[in-house]
């Protein structure tokens, strides 16, 4: 039985991968360090601002320790807004994808790598928080995808608002990477993979994939959780 959709944000809900690219790689400037394309969406596509940082450290490119690392995260969170704030965009068919959900009585929550402000900033822009009950965010959890921690809290703060008792079984994950899936599956939830950020070949572990989310049916939505 279907009784939640769960969303990742960057590469599902808003077109920011590539923002958040041309966000950090405007701070790294600064310390004489560029990510390329290829290399941001093969390594540190799942990570949050931070973690992915502080992987810069580890890897000896980014000096200073620590406290350099939460410096240029701030900055990046900065330029990031200011970006978004103008250039962001809902993908195609992700508005009438939660309409649907929204008028057959389905709960959405969003749990993202990304930070609460930033997501905040574009849904209230182009007027979706309405729909989303639960957001848990970088802030909200110690250990990202593919660690399952975000999708189990996000759940947990659904049941807790709602007063219900839905299961991990009975909520479909949205996301756009393997990092989300794996997190997804560890946490006992059915998975649909959309080939915004990665090609479907990339994305098998997911039960469902798909182009686009107005392709996506109630129908199917609910065949996933009557396996």
């Amino acid at each position: 039985m279907l009784r939640a959709v769960i969303f990742d944000f960057d590469g599902v809900i808003s077109d920011t991968e590539l923002l958040h690219l041309r966000a950090f790689n405007n701070v790294l400037a600064g310390y004489g360090i560029e990510i390329s394309k290829d290399d941001y969406f093969d390594k540190y596509l799942g990570l949050t601002d931070l973690d992915l940082i502080r992987e810069l450290t580890a890897q000896g490119l980014l000096k200073g320790g620590e406290k350099t690392a939460i410096e240029a995260a701030e900055k990046k969170k900065v330029v990031f807004e200011n970006i978004s704030r103008d250039e962001a965009e809902i993908i195609e068919g992700v508005r009438e994808f939660i309409a649907m959900l929204y008028d057959n009585r389905i709960p959405m929550a969003i749990f993202s790598g990304a930070l609460l402000a930033e997501i905040e900033l574009i849904l209230q822009s182009v007027d979706l928080r309405r729909y989303f009950e639960i957001i848990v965010s970088a802030e909200h959890v110690t250990k990202a995808k593919p660690d399952p921690e975000g999708f189990v809290l996000a759940l947990k703060r659904l049941n807790i608002k709602l007063g219900s008792d839905i299961s991990p079984s009975q909520c479909v994950v949205i996301e756009d990477s393997h990092w989300g899936l794996e997190a997804a599956i560890k946490a006992g939830m059915h998975t649909v993979a959309v080939t915004n950020s990665y090609k479907a070949e990339q994305l098998t572990m997911a039960e469902k994939v798909v182009k686009n989310l107005a392709h996506l049916t109630i129908d199917e939505l609910r065949h996933l959780c009557a396996r």
